[in-house]
């Protein structure tokens, strides 16, 4: 297919994630306080958009505690910095199984938790956007499965749906945007849909440009794409979404490094992003932008 670049981009910032990485940087956010303020940072720099996990204040894993998410949303919205906020929904789904010799039972580590208590935290912060992580997949370590089941994602949808958010969906392959637009048709998530193509996480689809472009026309034209790897490609996937007609996405979830052997805050990679995408010819969006085209509210928390 031609390309089509994308003269109106938006950029997503992931700012802390759910992943080990609060000790691999001091750039990591770990509080509500550190996580609203590397949101605001992001969104000085350029971001419209800030996708915010919560993690355990003192010790930097990840977390679910809906006063914790409340918290960076309050203080998000209490600045005088203007961003789109952008919840994840994706904890609550973790299977660990036994050593291959014996599975079962389960390990004490397994955090699987019901529809509800998945988007407690959005019900409550109301942000307007939230995460639908739409499948399932191995997920980097040998026996952690990432388990989202068709019956608990069309749950999650009705929750999302009705309590006002814009869902975006996490496709990790391409599978994954089939069951997304299976959900569509039959009424589970409203059309059009916002996704976020993730492109290069072990063991879902691999970052080179043939499985991305597959993943690109398996993206109906009437929805809005974003897409972004990790680790040293993060950066070279500016360019590569912008081109394929999609939006941006950058932030420390995704990778820690600026360049070779210097580590980066949200903001540098924001700002990198910014440079990439102007000297392409392509706009960098605001949030009232993107709260125009995606039709999008700005809500205070409960």
């Amino acid at each position: 297919m031609p390309l089509e670049m994308n003269k109106d981009v938006f950029i997503t910032c992931a700012v802390t994630g759910g992943g080990g990485t609060q000790d691999r940087s001091p750039h990591v956010p770990r509080t509500p306080e550190q996580i609203a303020a590397a949101a605001i940072e992001a969104a000085k720099a350029g971001a419209a958009i800030a996708h915010c996990h919560v993690r355990d204040p003192e010790t930097g894993a990840p977390a679910r505690d809906p006063k914790l998410y409340r918290e960076v949303v309050e203080r998000i919205r209490a600045s005088d910095t203007d961003v789109v906020i952008n919840l994840t929904a994706g904890m609550g789904g973790d299977i660990i199984t036994g050593p291959p010799s014996a599975p079962l039972p389960l390990a004490d580590s397994t955090d699987m938790i019901p529809a509800f208590d998945r988007v407690e935290h959005v019900i409550d912060c109301r942000p307007e956007i939230c995460t639908l992580d739409c499948g399932t997949m191995n997920f980097a370590e040998a026996d952690y499965i990432m388990a989202n089941t068709p019956s608990m994602l069309e749950e999650c949808a009705r929750l999302m749906t009705e309590s006002g958010v814009q869902i975006e969906i996490e496709a990790f392959d391409t599978g994954h945007l089939w069951l997304a637009k299976n959900l569509v048709e039959n009424g589970h998530i409203k059309d059009p849909v916002l996704v976020q193509l993730c492109m290069g996480i072990p063991w879902g689809a691999p970052d080179d440009l043939n499985t991305f472009m597959a993943m690109v026309n398996n993206v109906p034209k009437n929805w809005t794409f974003s897409a972004f790897s990790i680790g040293r490609n993060e950066i070279p996937y500016v360019a590569a979404a912008v081109l394929a007609g999609g939006n941006v996405r950058v932030g420390l979830e995704d990778n820690l490094w600026l360049e070779k052997g210097v580590l980066a805050t949200n903001g540098q990679l924001v700002e990198k992003a910014v440079g990439i995408i102007e000297a392409m010819g392509a706009r960098i969006m605001t949030p009232a932008d993107v709260r125009a085209k995606l039709g999008l509210e700005k809500r205070m928390p409960k």
